[in-house]
């Protein structure tokens, strides 16, 4: 029954890691990637608690870049935050993922702009957000959406699109961004609290 109950990504990640309501989507998104044998990877939002963060931030970057490591790929995590940025790299060097995984210090916006290559899977998980400042919410809402808009002529056919944060009040992180890429031919996979989309 504990094993059940469990929500880990074992045998891919060690079973003390319990990535909750982020692991189905998880699994979902491993299995595609290796059906899409994706290569480049970017996520904007650094996971600032390495793995010990499986359960609050889901530790994606540790996550996909191991997945990066193992099939000869390579993830861009980028953060406009130092502070995460350090603390990242920490469990990168520890976790010897240092050849899979380059941790940019810059706004994500800026980063996008410049990125050259075609993207595989694209990982929106940046500008935190609020459960009551609306505020923020629309900020955070707007943010990712310009994200998505600077290199949505980056991604192709495959790209396969995740949105963390989307079940919060308000809508989350996903609200404008997935109005917007439903009505460009992108259709939901999974609708939790994450949101995973691929092209129709």
């Amino acid at each position: 029954i504990k094993l059940k109950k469990h929500k880990s990504l074992y045998p891919f990640m060690p079973f003390r890691y319990n990535f909750r309501r982020r692991r189905d989507t998880f699994l979902r998104i491993l299995k595609l990637l290796d059906d899409t044998k994706s290569k480049i990877i970017i996520e904007t939002g650094t996971s600032r608690e390495g793995l010990k963060g499986s359960k609050s931030n889901g530790a994606a970057t540790i996550v996909f870049g191991k997945w990066a490591k193992l099939n000869k790929a390579h993830l861009y995590s980028v953060d406009i935050s130092l502070e995460s940025i350090v603390a990242c790299q920490a469990e990168v060097k520890k976790q010897k993922l240092m050849q899979n995984i380059t941790i940019h210090n810059s706004d994500s916006i800026e980063f996008l702009k410049n990125f050259k290559q075609k993207v595989d899977f694209l990982y929106l998980d940046s500008y935190d957000y609020s459960k009551t400042d609306k505020n923020i919410q629309l900020k955070s809402q707007e943010h990712h959406l310009k994200e998505f808009k600077i290199i949505e002529n980056k991604l192709h056919d495959n790209t396969i699109v995740l949105i963390d944060d989307c079940g919060l009040p308000g809508g989350g992180k996903g609200k404008t961004v997935i109005e917007y890429m439903t009505n460009k031919n992108w259709k939901i996979l999974i609708n939790t609290y994450q949101v995973l989309l691929v092209r129709k």
